[in-house]
């Protein structure tokens, strides 16, 4: 047994319970390798003789240790739903966002390896054994289009996070642009601009699934400045008909909408972009059209999103947070053609 005149460590309580120091210490920071059974045991001794785990000076000594060995720490999963009802325009903001997951992991010692699950890709279920078996502890998962559930991993395992607004299933931390944010911005830049009617037009599951970040930014600056009210246009699925009728009912001097297609609609109708009327785009990653608008920086939310992920590890904070809080990354703007770059009415500067 311990001497209680002595400080307890990681040597004297694996001496008292007749375990390996190493399974020990991997049993206080709830490694897979260590049974529940034996975890248990250790955690309890450790309580008895006072003995407190600090896990910081745990992660300074295994960095000692891995920059003994080599600069490689291990790999981590970027988990990616296969969703029919996704949008297709929204693949290349996916590869930008795991292109900046992936170099900024490089760059932290880690390799990150893509899974796919749903149709033609694993089971959750498979997936868990996968990760299990090969060691991977570090989980981020991709913005979804539907309200994905990982509930089946078991999250005592590893370090998550999400790279889009908070999900529920479980509620994890999550990185993700600054919607309301970028919104109001882009009101105070339409205002400088000149422009005093602006319209919002949104697919209702690019709302929704946002809990209605865009809607909420556009109607509080609306507001706000006493802009005289246009009913937004928020479809199940937007057409070229329905936007048409909108536009022509309600006269706006912009739009503000995800796709460049509505330039053309405009135009249908009488518009002369952006001499007459503006469009402002609300993700310019989804066309190959120039536009104006916002850049919502996929990149950078991967580069924050994976180093979430890597200071959980680092910090041995596995399973799912107590407290889990949102990170977000904010908007860029970028001049485009559908938008003057100088208020209207003025010549430019």
């Amino acid at each position: 047994m311990s001497d209680a005149s002595t400080k307890p460590t990681i040597r004297t309580l694996a001496r008292d319970l007749g375990l390996s120091a190493t399974t020990v210490s991997e049993a206080l920071r709830n490694h897979p390798r260590v049974n529940a059974v034996t975890r248990d045991r250790v955690r309890v001794r450790a309580r008895e003789v006072g003995y407190h785990f600090n896990p910081l000076a745990s992660s300074l000594l295994s960095e000692v240790r891995r920059k003994r060995l080599s600069q490689f720490q291990g790999v981590l999963a970027a988990v990616d739903l296969v969703e029919p009802a996704r949008p297709s325009i929204s693949g290349s903001y996916l590869r930008d966002l795991a292109r900046g997951a992936t170099d900024r992991a490089a760059q932290l010692g880690f390799k990150v390896e893509r899974f796919s699950i749903g149709r033609r890709g694993l089971t959750i279920q498979r997936l868990d054994t996968v990760l299990h078996t090969r060691g991977i502890r570090g989980v981020l998962i991709m913005p979804a289009w539907q309200h994905p559930n990982f509930t089946q991993l078991n999250w005592t395992h590893f370090a998550g996070a999400y790279a889009d607004y908070l999900i529920e299933r479980p509620a994890l931390h999550s990185v993700c642009p600054d919607h309301h944010r970028a919104m109001m911005s882009i009101m105070d830049h339409l205002e400088t601009l000149g422009y005093r009617r602006p319209g919002l037009v949104l697919q209702r599951q690019q709302t929704d699934r946002l809990q209605r970040r865009w809607d909420a930014g556009f109607l509080a600056h609306r507001e706000s400045r006493g802009i005289e009210p246009i009913p937004l246009l928020v479809p199940e699925k937007l057409e070229r008909e329905a936007f048409q009728a909108w536009f022509r009912k309600h006269r706006p001097d912009v739009v503000i909408g995800h796709s460049a297609e509505i330039v053309d609609w405009m135009t249908a109708c009488g518009a002369h972009v952006p001499h007459s009327h503006g469009f402002c785009c609300l993700n310019i990653g989804l066309n190959s059209a120039p536009c104006a608008g916002i850049d919502l920086q996929p990149y950078e939310i991967g580069v924050h999103a994976i180093e979430l992920v890597i200071a959980q590890i680092h910090h041995n904070s596995y399973g799912i947070p107590d407290v889990p809080c949102t990170t977000t990354v904010p908007c860029r703007w970028v001049d485009g053609p559908t938008l003057p770059t100088s208020p209207i009415g003025r010549p430019a500067s």
